[in-house]
Protein backbone atom coordinates (compact mmCIF):
# COMPACT_ATOMS: atom_id res chain seq x y z
CA UNK A 1 0.00 0.00 0.00
CA UNK A 2 1.47 3.32 -1.12
CA UNK A 3 0.37 5.97 1.36
CA UNK A 4 1.08 9.54 0.31
CA UNK A 5 -0.78 12.82 0.76
CA UNK A 6 -2.88 14.27 -2.03
CA UNK A 7 -0.86 15.51 -4.98
CA UNK A 8 2.41 13.95 -3.80
CA UNK A 9 2.84 11.80 -6.90
CA UNK A 10 1.30 8.38 -6.15
CA UNK A 11 0.46 7.85 -9.83
CA UNK A 12 4.02 8.66 -10.88
CA UNK A 13 5.39 6.27 -8.24
CA UNK A 14 3.08 3.49 -9.41
CA UNK A 15 3.81 4.00 -13.12
CA UNK A 16 7.57 3.92 -12.55
CA UNK A 17 7.29 0.72 -10.52
CA UNK A 18 4.92 -0.83 -13.08
CA UNK A 19 7.38 -0.20 -15.90
CA UNK A 20 10.18 -1.81 -13.87
CA UNK A 21 8.02 -4.84 -13.03
CA UNK A 22 7.07 -5.32 -16.69
CA UNK A 23 10.64 -4.95 -17.93
CA UNK A 24 12.07 -7.52 -15.52
CA UNK A 25 9.22 -9.98 -16.13
CA UNK A 26 7.88 -9.89 -12.58
CA UNK A 27 4.51 -8.91 -14.03
CA UNK A 28 3.25 -9.68 -17.53
CA UNK A 29 0.14 -7.47 -17.51
CA UNK A 30 -1.32 -4.88 -15.14
CA UNK A 31 -4.92 -3.97 -14.40
CA UNK A 32 -5.49 -0.49 -12.96
CA UNK A 33 -8.79 0.24 -11.22
CA UNK A 34 -9.57 3.91 -10.62
CA UNK A 35 -12.51 6.33 -10.20
CA UNK A 36 -14.10 6.96 -13.60
CA UNK A 37 -12.87 10.52 -14.18
CA UNK A 38 -9.38 9.51 -13.09
CA UNK A 39 -9.38 6.48 -15.39
CA UNK A 40 -10.54 8.60 -18.33
CA UNK A 41 -8.41 11.71 -17.92
CA UNK A 42 -5.44 11.09 -15.62
CA UNK A 43 -3.70 7.76 -16.25
CA UNK A 44 -3.01 8.18 -19.96
CA UNK A 45 -1.65 11.71 -19.44
CA UNK A 46 0.51 10.69 -16.49
CA UNK A 47 1.84 7.67 -18.38
CA UNK A 48 2.86 9.86 -21.33
CA UNK A 49 4.73 12.09 -18.88
CA UNK A 50 6.41 9.51 -16.63
CA UNK A 51 6.57 6.29 -18.68
CA UNK A 52 6.53 7.21 -22.39
CA UNK A 53 6.28 4.18 -24.59
CA UNK A 54 4.33 2.10 -22.07
CA UNK A 55 0.99 1.65 -23.85
CA UNK A 56 -2.23 1.85 -21.88
CA UNK A 57 -5.72 0.77 -22.94
CA UNK A 58 -8.60 2.64 -21.28
CA UNK A 59 -11.49 0.26 -20.55
CA UNK A 60 -14.16 2.89 -19.88
CA UNK A 61 -17.34 3.55 -21.83
CA UNK A 62 -19.67 1.18 -23.65
CA UNK A 63 -19.39 -2.61 -23.21
CA UNK A 64 -17.80 -2.86 -26.69
CA UNK A 65 -15.20 -0.22 -25.84
CA UNK A 66 -14.32 -2.00 -22.62
CA UNK A 67 -14.13 -5.37 -24.35
CA UNK A 68 -11.80 -3.94 -27.00
CA UNK A 69 -9.49 -2.54 -24.33
CA UNK A 70 -9.30 -5.84 -22.45
CA UNK A 71 -8.74 -7.75 -25.72
CA UNK A 72 -5.92 -5.42 -26.80
CA UNK A 73 -2.20 -6.16 -26.54
CA UNK A 74 -1.67 -3.31 -24.06
CA UNK A 75 0.37 -4.30 -21.04
CA UNK A 76 -1.68 -1.94 -18.86
CA UNK A 77 -5.48 -1.75 -18.90
CA UNK A 78 -7.21 0.98 -16.91
CA UNK A 79 -10.84 0.56 -15.89
CA UNK A 80 -13.16 2.16 -13.33
CA UNK A 81 -14.71 0.87 -10.11
CA UNK A 82 -18.26 1.03 -11.49
CA UNK A 83 -17.50 -1.79 -13.95
CA UNK A 84 -16.05 -4.27 -11.47
CA UNK A 85 -19.20 -6.39 -11.45
CA UNK A 86 -18.94 -6.88 -15.23
CA UNK A 87 -15.22 -7.60 -15.54
CA UNK A 88 -14.29 -10.36 -18.00
CA UNK A 89 -12.16 -13.28 -16.91
CA UNK A 90 -8.88 -11.62 -16.03
CA UNK A 91 -5.48 -12.56 -17.39
CA UNK A 92 -3.65 -10.05 -15.20
CA UNK A 93 -0.95 -10.95 -12.72
CA UNK A 94 -0.61 -7.40 -11.38
CA UNK A 95 -3.26 -4.96 -10.18
CA UNK A 96 -3.16 -1.36 -8.98
CA UNK A 97 -6.03 0.09 -6.98
CA UNK A 98 -6.01 3.87 -7.42
CA UNK A 99 -7.85 5.42 -4.46
CA UNK A 100 -7.82 2.23 -2.43
CA UNK A 101 -10.46 3.59 -0.03
CA UNK A 102 -13.10 2.77 -2.67
CA UNK A 103 -12.69 -0.84 -1.48
CA UNK A 104 -12.96 -0.18 2.25
CA UNK A 105 -16.26 -2.08 2.52
CA UNK A 106 -15.62 -5.85 2.19
CA UNK A 107 -19.40 -6.45 2.13
CA UNK A 108 -19.92 -4.25 -0.94
CA UNK A 109 -20.83 -5.67 -4.34
CA UNK A 110 -17.74 -4.16 -5.98
CA UNK A 111 -15.45 -5.76 -3.42
CA UNK A 112 -17.09 -9.18 -3.71
CA UNK A 113 -17.08 -9.13 -7.51
CA UNK A 114 -13.39 -8.27 -7.65
CA UNK A 115 -12.24 -10.49 -4.80
CA UNK A 116 -13.92 -13.54 -6.36
CA UNK A 117 -11.62 -13.56 -9.41
CA UNK A 118 -8.57 -11.75 -8.08
CA UNK A 119 -5.60 -14.06 -8.65
CA UNK A 120 -2.92 -11.40 -9.06
CA UNK A 121 0.29 -12.07 -7.19
CA UNK A 122 1.24 -8.37 -7.25
CA UNK A 123 -1.29 -6.01 -5.68
CA UNK A 124 -0.68 -2.34 -4.99
CA UNK A 125 -3.07 0.14 -3.42
CA UNK A 126 -2.68 3.93 -3.71
CA UNK A 127 -4.33 6.25 -1.20
CA UNK A 128 -3.81 9.54 0.55
CA UNK A 129 -6.56 8.98 3.12
CA UNK A 130 -6.02 5.51 4.57
CA UNK A 131 -7.72 6.10 7.94
CA UNK A 132 -9.53 9.34 7.16
CA UNK A 133 -12.95 8.15 8.34
CA UNK A 134 -11.93 5.76 11.09
CA UNK A 135 -9.91 2.65 11.88
CA UNK A 136 -12.67 0.32 10.61
CA UNK A 137 -11.94 1.44 7.03
CA UNK A 138 -8.47 -0.13 7.20
CA UNK A 139 -9.71 -3.74 7.17
CA UNK A 140 -11.24 -3.84 3.67
CA UNK A 141 -8.30 -1.99 2.14
CA UNK A 142 -5.83 -4.45 3.66
CA UNK A 143 -7.90 -7.53 2.76
CA UNK A 144 -8.00 -6.70 -0.95
CA UNK A 145 -4.18 -6.31 -0.92
CA UNK A 146 -3.28 -9.24 1.35
CA UNK A 147 -5.79 -10.92 3.63
CA UNK A 148 -3.01 -12.28 5.84
CA UNK A 149 -2.43 -8.75 7.15
CA UNK A 150 -5.58 -8.40 9.27
CA UNK A 151 -7.32 -11.71 8.63
CA UNK A 152 -10.25 -12.86 6.49
CA UNK A 153 -13.16 -11.77 8.69
CA UNK A 154 -14.08 -8.20 9.54
CA UNK A 155 -16.08 -9.49 12.50
CA UNK A 156 -12.97 -11.09 14.01
CA UNK A 157 -11.04 -7.87 13.33
CA UNK A 158 -13.68 -5.83 15.17
CA UNK A 159 -13.79 -8.24 18.10
CA UNK A 160 -10.03 -7.96 18.51
CA UNK A 161 -9.59 -4.19 18.25
CA UNK A 162 -12.99 -2.61 18.95
CA UNK A 163 -15.75 -2.46 21.55
CA UNK A 164 -19.42 -2.66 20.55
CA UNK A 165 -20.88 0.51 22.07
CA UNK A 166 -24.30 0.43 20.39
CA UNK A 167 -25.56 -3.05 19.41
CA UNK A 168 -28.79 -1.66 17.96
CA UNK A 169 -26.95 0.35 15.30
CA UNK A 170 -23.81 -1.80 15.08
CA UNK A 171 -21.61 1.02 16.32
CA UNK A 172 -18.04 0.08 17.24
CA UNK A 173 -15.36 2.19 18.90
CA UNK A 174 -11.61 1.42 18.78
CA UNK A 175 -10.11 0.22 22.03
CA UNK A 176 -7.28 2.15 23.61
CA UNK A 177 -4.03 1.51 21.75
CA UNK A 178 -5.73 -0.39 18.91
CA UNK A 179 -4.72 2.14 16.25
CA UNK A 180 -1.04 1.70 17.01
CA UNK A 181 -1.41 -2.11 17.17
CA UNK A 182 -3.10 -2.29 13.76
CA UNK A 183 -0.52 0.00 12.18
CA UNK A 184 2.27 -2.16 13.59
CA UNK A 185 0.73 -5.26 11.95
CA UNK A 186 0.49 -3.71 8.49
CA UNK A 187 3.65 -1.59 8.53
CA UNK A 188 5.68 -4.13 6.53
CA UNK A 189 3.15 -3.92 3.68
CA UNK A 190 3.14 -0.12 3.41
CA UNK A 191 5.26 2.54 1.80
CA UNK A 192 4.75 5.89 3.50
CA UNK A 193 5.97 8.94 1.62
CA UNK A 194 7.31 11.30 4.28
CA UNK A 195 6.09 14.91 3.96
CA UNK A 196 9.65 16.13 4.33
CA UNK A 197 10.60 14.48 1.05
CA UNK A 198 8.43 16.77 -1.05
CA UNK A 199 6.93 19.53 1.09
CA UNK A 200 9.44 22.10 -0.13
CA UNK A 201 8.05 21.54 -3.64
CA UNK A 202 4.47 22.41 -2.64
CA UNK A 203 3.33 25.96 -1.88
CA UNK A 204 1.68 26.67 1.48
CA UNK A 205 -1.97 25.75 2.08
CA UNK A 206 -4.05 28.26 4.03
CA UNK A 207 -7.39 27.04 5.44
CA UNK A 208 -9.62 29.91 6.54
CA UNK A 209 -12.98 29.44 8.23
CA UNK A 210 -15.46 32.25 7.58
CA UNK A 211 -18.71 32.49 9.54
CA UNK A 212 -22.01 34.28 8.99
CA UNK A 213 -25.14 34.63 11.09
CA UNK A 214 -28.73 33.88 10.12
CA UNK A 215 -32.17 34.11 11.82
CA UNK A 216 -32.38 31.03 14.05
CA UNK A 217 -36.07 30.60 14.93
CA UNK A 218 -36.84 28.17 12.09
CA UNK A 219 -33.60 26.28 12.65
CA UNK A 220 -34.38 25.79 16.35
CA UNK A 221 -37.90 24.65 15.53
CA UNK A 222 -36.62 21.95 13.17
CA UNK A 223 -33.93 20.85 15.63
CA UNK A 224 -36.42 20.53 18.49
CA UNK A 225 -39.60 19.31 16.80
CA UNK A 226 -38.26 17.62 13.60
CA UNK A 227 -40.93 19.67 11.83
CA UNK A 228 -40.97 23.11 10.20
CA UNK A 229 -44.38 24.54 9.36
CA UNK A 230 -44.93 26.95 6.45
CA UNK A 231 -48.27 28.57 5.54
CA UNK A 232 -48.59 26.32 2.48
CA UNK A 233 -46.31 23.37 3.27
CA UNK A 234 -44.57 21.36 5.98
CA UNK A 235 -40.97 20.14 6.15
CA UNK A 236 -40.71 16.94 8.19
CA UNK A 237 -37.67 14.96 9.31
CA UNK A 238 -38.54 11.29 9.85
CA UNK A 239 -35.64 10.56 12.21
CA UNK A 240 -32.46 11.96 13.73
CA UNK A 241 -30.41 11.16 10.63
CA UNK A 242 -32.80 13.04 8.37
CA UNK A 243 -33.01 16.00 10.71
CA UNK A 244 -29.22 16.36 10.56
CA UNK A 245 -29.48 16.67 6.77
CA UNK A 246 -32.33 19.17 7.14
CA UNK A 247 -30.27 21.23 9.56
CA UNK A 248 -27.31 21.24 7.18
CA UNK A 249 -29.61 22.44 4.42
CA UNK A 250 -30.94 25.19 6.65
CA UNK A 251 -27.39 26.26 7.53
CA UNK A 252 -26.99 26.94 3.79
CA UNK A 253 -30.26 28.89 3.76
CA UNK A 254 -32.90 26.47 2.44
CA UNK A 255 -34.77 23.28 3.27
CA UNK A 256 -36.31 20.55 1.12
CA UNK A 257 -40.04 19.95 1.51
CA UNK A 258 -40.85 16.35 0.65
CA UNK A 259 -44.20 15.55 -0.97
CA UNK A 260 -45.47 12.01 -1.52
CA UNK A 261 -48.41 11.41 -3.87
CA UNK A 262 -49.99 8.22 -5.26
CA UNK A 263 -48.72 7.19 -8.69
CA UNK A 264 -50.63 5.62 -11.55
CA UNK A 265 -49.35 2.21 -10.40
CA UNK A 266 -51.42 0.79 -7.54
CA UNK A 267 -49.51 0.72 -4.28
CA UNK A 268 -46.73 2.98 -5.62
CA UNK A 269 -46.01 6.58 -4.71
CA UNK A 270 -44.15 9.47 -6.30
CA UNK A 271 -41.83 11.44 -4.02
CA UNK A 272 -40.72 14.95 -4.93
CA UNK A 273 -38.48 17.38 -3.08
CA UNK A 274 -39.23 21.07 -3.41
CA UNK A 275 -36.65 23.54 -2.04
CA UNK A 276 -37.80 26.45 0.08
CA UNK A 277 -35.26 29.23 0.62
CA UNK A 278 -35.28 30.81 4.07
CA UNK A 279 -32.40 33.29 3.74
CA UNK A 280 -29.31 34.05 1.64
CA UNK A 281 -26.85 34.80 4.44
CA UNK A 282 -24.24 32.24 3.37
CA UNK A 283 -24.65 33.19 -0.29
CA UNK A 284 -24.04 36.82 0.65
CA UNK A 285 -20.89 35.73 2.49
CA UNK A 286 -19.75 33.96 -0.69
CA UNK A 287 -20.51 37.10 -2.71
CA UNK A 288 -18.33 39.20 -0.41
CA UNK A 289 -15.49 36.67 -0.55
CA UNK A 290 -15.48 36.48 -4.35
CA UNK A 291 -15.54 40.27 -4.55
CA UNK A 292 -12.65 40.60 -2.09
CA UNK A 293 -10.65 38.17 -4.21
CA UNK A 294 -11.45 40.27 -7.30
CA UNK A 295 -13.32 37.36 -8.86
CA UNK A 296 -10.15 35.32 -9.33
CA UNK A 297 -10.65 31.82 -10.69
CA UNK A 298 -12.26 29.82 -7.88
CA UNK A 299 -13.61 26.33 -7.25
CA UNK A 300 -16.80 26.21 -5.16
CA UNK A 301 -17.76 22.90 -3.53
CA UNK A 302 -21.42 22.25 -2.73
CA UNK A 303 -23.37 19.40 -1.10
CA UNK A 304 -26.98 19.57 -2.31
CA UNK A 305 -28.49 19.91 -5.78
CA UNK A 306 -30.43 23.00 -4.74
CA UNK A 307 -27.18 24.68 -3.70
CA UNK A 308 -25.85 23.97 -7.19
CA UNK A 309 -29.05 25.29 -8.79
CA UNK A 310 -28.95 28.51 -6.77
CA UNK A 311 -25.24 29.02 -7.47
CA UNK A 312 -25.92 28.66 -11.20
CA UNK A 313 -28.82 31.12 -10.95
CA UNK A 314 -26.72 33.65 -9.08
CA UNK A 315 -23.54 33.20 -11.13
CA UNK A 316 -24.40 32.62 -14.81
CA UNK A 317 -20.69 32.41 -15.66
CA UNK A 318 -20.25 29.34 -13.42
CA UNK A 319 -19.76 25.88 -14.95
CA UNK A 320 -19.66 22.30 -13.68
CA UNK A 321 -17.41 19.35 -14.40
CA UNK A 322 -19.92 18.12 -16.97
CA UNK A 323 -19.10 21.00 -19.34
CA UNK A 324 -17.10 20.08 -22.50
CA UNK A 325 -13.30 20.01 -22.10
CA UNK A 326 -13.74 21.50 -18.67
CA UNK A 327 -10.43 20.34 -17.18
CA UNK A 328 -8.37 21.78 -20.07
CA UNK A 329 -10.40 25.00 -20.03
CA UNK A 330 -9.98 25.41 -16.28
CA UNK A 331 -6.24 24.76 -16.43
CA UNK A 332 -5.97 27.29 -19.27
CA UNK A 333 -7.41 29.92 -16.92
CA UNK A 334 -10.64 30.33 -18.90
CA UNK A 335 -13.08 29.47 -16.07
CA UNK A 336 -13.92 31.99 -13.35
CA UNK A 337 -16.17 29.75 -11.25
CA UNK A 338 -16.07 25.94 -11.28
CA UNK A 339 -18.81 24.26 -9.21
CA UNK A 340 -17.99 20.77 -7.95
CA UNK A 341 -19.37 18.13 -5.64
CA UNK A 342 -16.65 16.44 -3.54
CA UNK A 343 -17.83 12.99 -4.64
CA UNK A 344 -17.21 13.82 -8.31
CA UNK A 345 -14.11 15.97 -7.84
CA UNK A 346 -12.60 14.23 -4.85
CA UNK A 347 -9.99 12.08 -6.55
CA UNK A 348 -7.32 12.29 -9.20
CA UNK A 349 -8.22 15.41 -11.17
CA UNK A 350 -5.36 17.79 -11.95
CA UNK A 351 -6.76 21.30 -11.56
CA UNK A 352 -3.67 22.98 -10.11
CA UNK A 353 -2.87 25.07 -13.18
CA UNK A 354 -6.10 27.07 -13.44
CA UNK A 355 -6.35 28.70 -10.02
CA UNK A 356 -5.38 28.56 -6.37
CA UNK A 357 -8.65 29.26 -4.51
CA UNK A 358 -11.34 26.85 -3.33
CA UNK A 359 -14.46 27.56 -1.28
CA UNK A 360 -16.54 25.00 0.60
CA UNK A 361 -20.03 26.45 0.49
CA UNK A 362 -21.04 23.41 2.55
CA UNK A 363 -18.85 20.75 4.13
CA UNK A 364 -18.84 16.98 3.59
CA UNK A 365 -18.74 14.77 6.69
CA UNK A 366 -15.95 12.75 5.06
CA UNK A 367 -12.38 13.87 5.77
CA UNK A 368 -11.27 11.89 2.72
CA UNK A 369 -13.53 13.89 0.39
CA UNK A 370 -12.60 17.18 2.09
CA UNK A 371 -8.85 16.62 1.75
CA UNK A 372 -9.07 15.09 -1.71
CA UNK A 373 -11.11 18.02 -3.03
CA UNK A 374 -8.55 20.51 -1.72
CA UNK A 375 -5.91 18.30 -3.31
CA UNK A 376 -7.19 19.10 -6.78
CA UNK A 377 -5.41 22.46 -6.37
CA UNK A 378 -2.78 21.77 -3.70
CA UNK A 379 -0.63 19.33 -5.63
CA UNK A 380 2.58 19.11 -7.61
CA UNK A 381 2.66 21.81 -10.28
CA UNK A 382 0.82 24.45 -8.26
CA UNK A 383 2.90 27.64 -8.24
CA UNK A 384 0.90 29.80 -5.84
CA UNK A 385 -0.22 29.64 -2.24
CA UNK A 386 -3.50 27.72 -2.07
CA UNK A 387 -6.36 29.35 -0.19
CA UNK A 388 -9.19 27.16 1.09
CA UNK A 389 -12.19 29.00 2.53
CA UNK A 390 -14.74 27.10 4.64
CA UNK A 391 -18.10 28.89 4.94
CA UNK A 392 -20.07 28.13 8.09
CA UNK A 393 -23.18 29.51 9.76
CA UNK A 394 -22.89 30.32 13.47
CA UNK A 395 -24.84 28.15 15.89
CA UNK A 396 -25.62 25.41 13.35
CA UNK A 397 -24.56 21.86 12.50
CA UNK A 398 -21.74 23.37 10.40
CA UNK A 399 -19.68 23.64 13.59
CA UNK A 400 -20.24 19.93 14.39
CA UNK A 401 -19.15 18.88 10.90
CA UNK A 402 -16.00 20.99 11.15
CA UNK A 403 -15.20 19.52 14.59
CA UNK A 404 -15.72 15.98 13.24
CA UNK A 405 -13.30 16.65 10.39
CA UNK A 406 -10.71 17.97 12.82
CA UNK A 407 -11.09 14.86 15.01
CA UNK A 408 -10.67 12.53 12.02
CA UNK A 409 -7.60 14.49 10.96
CA UNK A 410 -6.04 13.87 14.37
CA UNK A 411 -6.59 10.10 14.00
CA UNK A 412 -5.09 10.15 10.50
CA UNK A 413 -2.00 11.93 11.83
CA UNK A 414 -1.59 9.35 14.61
CA UNK A 415 -1.84 6.51 12.08
CA UNK A 416 0.81 8.09 9.84
CA UNK A 417 3.11 8.55 12.83
CA UNK A 418 2.72 4.88 13.75
CA UNK A 419 3.70 3.78 10.23
CA UNK A 420 6.93 5.78 10.16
Amino acid sequence: MILAPVGAGKTAIALTAMRAALRCGRVKRFLVVAPKRVAESVWAKEAALWTPGMALAIAVGTPKQREAAFASDAKVVVTNYDTLQTLPHMDFDGVVFDELTRLKNPSGERFKALFKQLNCSVRWGLTGSFTSNGLEDVFGQCKIIDQTLLGRSKGAFQQQYFSLVNPEFGQWEPRKGSLEQVMARIKAATFLLEPGEYKDQLPPLHVVRLACEMPMNEYREMKKEFVLQFPDATAIAANAGVVTSKLQQMASGFVYITNTTPSDTPGKFVTTQTPRWLNHCKLDLLDNLLTENQHANTIVAYQYREELAELLRRYPQAVTLDAPNIIDRWNAGEIELLLVHPKSAGHGLNLQFGGCRIVFFALPWSLELFEQTIGRLHRSGQRHDVWCYVLTTEGTVDAQIWAALESKKSMSNVASEALR
